[in-house]
């Protein structure tokens, strides 16, 4: 040991300090520790922000004088400002130490244990070693503890508030407000203390606050303002200033349950967290504490004001915060509350994105995953009513289940995982009808109700969710029994709900609807009169846009509905279609439902006769279209067409009504917008824009990107994954909304204000240009054709002597007498088809054709086009013939003897085709052959080959000639063929699938050729395609009228002119045709006749061959042969 001890220095090193907890409990700007010596003075280290584990890392050093007293006296203080120091801060910790404790430990650094704080002993790491005064003298440090009248009265109060703190005794917190009282007296405005007084006696004031001893809170939290106003940003105190406010704020809303105090603390920490480092004490309980406090209590705020806070404090819990799943749950589930006041869909998919991000974060055992899987499932059933996804209402009910699951018998939430997993499955009910849901609905409902006696906050929905399902019931079964229960639960409910509740009007409607039915069923005037003033006293709670206004408006027309078929009123016929027409055009509610009404007001102005009918099935169609742009899927939108009962016969409906109303023109339009419209939605994006290129070329520029943009985002089924799934369709959405909104900016321009919008009778005129075309119109109300001439007005041909029933019959009987004849030996006649052809020709084509003889005075051997609707789909129409011999001899000459026929699937796609043809280019000619498709993909054609080289051979030699087939013949070599050449000869197998039109192939070598990939290609030089395969040319069963075949979808991709089946091929005999076909159409081309491969030849081609092999293929075998296109 250098010297003796009257010349000994210790070299002290304060290394670090653990377990650093104030008596007060008050947030410190920092600590440090101070070093006094008898008689030499005191040192302090610097202030150290404490960390998140309560400790601080300091090492300073500082050299004593150990001969100058026996000992040393520690203190660990707290310090409120992190600047300016007012007083000498809380002590934590005091302890006397001797020079030789200090020495004992050589060189090596050792803890100091102090007494306990709050049941745990802070400690000091140190380190301390002998050296001579000369040896460091630099690092000597000699002060002495601040000592005034504003220091004594602060320490002091310290001091007391610390004591208040342990013992609870209003006496100290009165000394310890007493002595901050003095000291801001000392500290007026303008002194550089001044903030930190007023920050030390509103922390005092809070402190007696919370503990129920101070009442007066205005006071504390308007003295914690003026401090933060004195500390703005970049002040070394605004981060404390902050959080003691937020803090009062916190308490004072815990106090008082006052919003405007939450959501200014809300607002504060977005403020606040940005300014506390990671790992410090400030930031954890920052987060775990004010925050979490924020998070979990601020009310849910549906305004936009309220929803950019949630997104705020959600900004400020980032990935791995143990807080992030509330914040992202209560984030969810402000945006929910919007999307049901207003309807926003972008709104209900981003709760479904952060509810399904909660949910990945609380892993299975997580407390409140019950309640994510909960909330997830909500969103997912309210995106159900408002887009009718079937997969959303599945998944909800699925993890209603796993919630239930994670509720047993006894768990608080029960009651509401039973009730939410009953309504879900009274919706499944309503949609597919298994008597199994709407029993366990019941029985759900019931014992949810055990669950929340008179008095439970959600008794009240409960009643209403219970009455909900017997009524539901009611409806399927008509048991009074259920429907008088209802109309109980439902009063109960009802009286139970407060005026400003904010589902109050589902009560109301619900008990109207209730009422309806049983005045339907027992006439008593109350009942409905009561209906009727429900859904009013529901409309005039909601405020204009709130999308549930279209669900009241449709109640409301069902009770003045009801009321008319009973009392004949003829105001409430008026009110009850006025009512519809609300409902549907309401803008903020779903499509699914709105459509849903419009279809219902179509009916019921048909069967009472009113005016209205036609503007309903105008609305229909809009709603229909918009609804399927607003889906990503091709499958998706398939889906819509056939979810909606009775949607399948609106166009031909509409046109009827139309045409009993002798608008004929409307007939055509309406027809036109409402079939096909798969088909007109996809061609909108290949839509051709030379014209714009010229008016605007910066507008077409743009318009054509965003199509192959949207073309490329359109996938043909939704992502398993439905997370992923989401995502594509919300950026499906954003797309469809700027191409709208270029379309809208296109439509402004002079010469394009129609652009795109459904065509007039004079656009779709121009697909009759080449000949008359003849649209069959098959409606449950009338049965009858329109032919569209080549100019003038339309005419109407009725067909008084066929219904719908009769030709639904007349489909199956061909279909029966088409699968017989497959089995007739060649030579047998085919008696069953005769019969069926005549009667075709006697109902159907004979009226037509009187008229295009004696009316427009059409010269035989003309080209017309059939336009079939609905049954008539299925109809051989061009086939009809009357097989009659005349006293002369002579035979009566049938359809294809006085025509030639082709068949349009739609007039705009018609006209499309025409439009086209301007685009000629040298054309190159593909055969295209499976014979042997490998196992399980169909029995060898062993006819394919030879067919291939017999095409091969008529084509004229000036045209470029491949052919693929065998090995060749994939699905990609198919394609590349497609997609390269101008015209397509293919032979092989073809399948329409029934139930995913979609899926309809060609069968190749390795996989299946399908309508969609055919779809997905754009080939606008293509001009002609012969389909020597089965099923190519006819629809589906359950969506006739969107005629999506094989065919239909080789004439969209760009193929003008294409020849189709409308059943099985025998390749054995279809060759025979295919040979006649070809010797027709390039007969004017031998030894170098003509320059020109015209694929407008192609239906006079067809009519020449099927009359030339008359003797040698069967009847069925060639009216399978149909003509599409120009």
């Amino acid at each position: 040991m250098p010297g003796s001890l009257e010349e000994r220095y210790i070299r002290l090193e304060v290394m670090s300090g653990r377990n650093l907890q104030v008596p007060s409990g008050r947030m410190p700007a920092g600590v440090y520790v101070s070093i006094i010596v008898d008689s030499w003075g005191c040192w302090k280290s610097a202030i150290s922000v404490l960390s998140s584990d309560k400790s601080v890392v300091w090492g300073n050093t500082v050299t004593l004088p150990s001969h100058t007293s026996p000992a040393l006296s520690v203190e660990i203080r707290a310090s409120y400002e992190a600047g300016r120091m007012l007083g000498n801060g809380e002590v934590i910790g005091k302890l006397q130490i001797s020079w030789d404790e200090l020495l004992d430990h050589g060189d090596e650094p050792f803890d100091v244990s102090f007494p306990p704080v709050r049941n745990v002993c802070p400690s000091l790491t140190l380190r301390a070693a002998a050296v001579h005064a000369c040896d460091d003298q630099d690092n000597t440090l000699s002060d002495s503890l601040v000592d005034s009248v504003i220091t004594r009265d602060t320490d002091a109060g310290h001091a007391r508030l610390a004591g208040y703190m342990r013992s609870r005794m209003v006496s100290h917190l009165s000394d310890a407000m007493q002595h901050f009282q003095s000291v801001l007296d000392q500290c007026p405005v303008g002194h550089p203390d001044h903030a930190a007084a007023l920050t030390n006696l509103a922390y005092a004031r809070l402190a007696g606050y919370i503990q129920n001893h101070l009442q007066d809170i205005n006071t504390t939290i308007s003295l914690f303002h003026e401090s933060l106003a004195l500390r703005p940003q970049g002040h070394p105190d605004h981060v404390s200033s902050l959080y003691n406010l937020i803090t009062a704020l916190n308490w004072r809303h815990i106090k008082e349950s006052t919003a405007v105090y939450i959501h200014e603390s809300a607002q504060l920490c977005c403020k606040l967290l940005p300014l506390c480092p990671e790992g410090t004490y400030l930031r954890s309980i920052a987060v775990n504490g004010a925050v979490g406090y924020v998070i979990n209590n601020l009310p849910i705020d549906a305004s936009d004001e309220g929803i950019h806070l949630r997104r705020n404090i959600l900004e400020l819990c980032p990935v791995g915060y143990q807080l992030r799943p509330r914040a992202l749950g209560r984030l969810a589930e402000a945006l929910r509350t919007r999307f049901k006041k207003c309807g926003n869909i972008d709104d209900i998919d981003e709760t479904i994105q952060l509810s399904r991000e909660a949910i990945f974060l609380c892993p299975k055992g997580y407390s409140d995953r019950g309640g994510f899987l909960n909330k997830l499932a909500l969103s997912l059933e309210n995106r159900f009513y408002n887009q009718g996804k079937p997969n959303d209402l599945d998944e909800a009910i699925t993890l209603y289940e796993e919630s239930l699951h994670l509720w047993p018998v006894g768990h608080d939430s029960r009651n509401i995982a039973l009730d939410n997993l009953g309504g879900a499955l009274v919706a499944r009910f309503n949609k597919r009808g298994d008597i199994d849901d709407i029993t366990r609905a019941i029985s759900l409902g019931r014992e949810a109700l055990t669950l929340c006696s008179p008095g439970h906050p959600g008794h009240d929905n409960i009643l209403h969710n219970l009455a909900q399902a017997l009524k539901t019931r009611y409806n399927k079964s008509y048991v009074s029994e259920d429907l008088n229960e209802a109309i109980g639960l439902y009063r109960e409910s009802h009286l139970l709900t407060r005026l400003d509740h904010p589902e109050r009007h589902v009560i109301l409607y619900s008990l109207s609807a209730a009422l309806c039915s049983r005045f339907m069923h027992t006439r008593k005037n109350g009942d409905v009169e009561e209906a009727i003033q429900l859904c009013q006293e529901a409309l005039a709670s909601l405020p204009s846009l709130h999308p549930d206004r279209s669900v009241v408006y449709a109640w409301l027309q069902r009770a003045y509905l009801s009321r008319y078929r009973i009392q004949h009123n003829p105001a409430d016929l008026s009110s009850a279609m006025e009512h519809f027409r609300l409902s549907s055009i309401h803008p903020t509610e779903g499509f699914p439902q709105r459509i849903r009404v419009a279809i219902d007001w179509a009916r019921q102005a048909e069967i009472y006769q009113h005016e209205s009918a036609l503007e309903a099935y105008q609305m229909c169609f809009e709603l229909f279209d918009s609804h399927v742009m607003s889906l990503s899927s091709i499958f998706s939108r398939r889906e819509a067409a056939t979810a909606f009962h009775g949607a399948q016969s609106l166009p031909v409906d509409a046109a009827s009504c139309a045409t009993r109303r002798d608008n004929l023109r409307q007939a055509v339009e309406l027809l036109e917008q409402g079939r096909g419209q798969q088909w007109s939605l996809a061609s909108r994006l290949r839509t051709p824009l030379e014209d714009l290129w010229s008016a605007n070329p910066q507008l077409a520029q743009r318009l054509s990107e965003l199509s192959k943009h949207l073309s490329h985002a359109q996938g043909s089924t939704g992502s398993t994954d439905p997370a992923a799934a989401d995502r594509a369709a919300t950026e499906y959405r954003r797309l469809t909304g700027q191409w709208k909104a270029a379309v809208a900016e296109i439509r402004n321009l002079r010469a394009f204000s129609r652009f795109l919008l459904p065509p007039s009778y004079e656009d779709l005129q121009a697909a009759a240009r080449q000949g008359p075309v003849i649209i069959l119109i098959a409606s449950q109300y009338s049965c009858s054709a329109i032919i569209v001439p080549t100019s003038g007005d339309p005419h109407n041909v009725p067909l008084p002597s066929v219904s719908l029933t009769e030709l639904n019959n007349l489909k199956d009987r061909f279909a029966r007498a088409i699968r017989h004849a497959s089995v007739m030996g060649p030579k047998v006649p085919r008696n069953d088809l005769i019969v069926l052809l005549r009667t075709v020709w006697n109902e159907i084509m004979l009226p037509i054709v009187n008229v295009l003889e004696n009316v427009l005075k059409l010269n035989h051997r003309s080209r017309i086009w059939l336009c079939p609707t609905a049954a008539f789909t299925s109809i051989p129409l061009h086939a009809a013939h009357p097989f009659q011999t005349n006293a002369d001899g002579s035979k009566e000459p049938c359809l294809e003897d006085l025509y030639i026929c082709s068949y349009a699937p739609t007039l705009s796609a018609l006209v499309r085709s025409r439009q086209m043809m301007k685009k000629r280019v040298t054309p190159s000619f593909a055969t295209i052959g499976q014979g042997q498709p490998g196992a399980g993909k169909g029995k060898a054609l062993l006819a394919v080959d030879s067919e291939l080289e017999l095409v091969h051979k008529l084509v004229p030699a000036a045209a470029k000639r491949i052919t693929i087939s065998g090995d060749t013949a994939t699905r990609a070599g198919a394609l590349q063929a497609l997609e390269e050449n101008t015209w397509v000869h293919l032979a092989c197998h073809g399948k329409q699938d029934p139930t995913q039109p979609y899926d309809s192939h060609f069968v190749m070598r390795d996989e299946h050729l399908t309508l969609l990939d055919i779809m997905e290609k754009d080939t606008p030089h293509a001009e002609f395609a012969f389909l020597s395969a089965c099923h190519t040319a006819v629809g589906d069963e359950e969506t006739p009228d969107e005629v999506i075949h094989l065919a239909a979808g080789l004439q969209f991709s760009g193929f003008k002119s294409v020849i189709g089946t409308l059943w099985e091929v025998n390749d054995a005999v279809a060759k025979h045709v295919v040979e006649a076909f070809y010797r027709y159409m390039f007969m004017d081309l031998k030894d170098g006749k003509g320059v020109v491969m015209d694929c407008s030849r192609a239906a006079w081609a067809l009519n020449c061959a099927t009359h030339a092999v008359k003797t040698k293929v069967p009847l069925e075998q060639r009216m399978v042969f149909i003509h599409i296109g120009v």
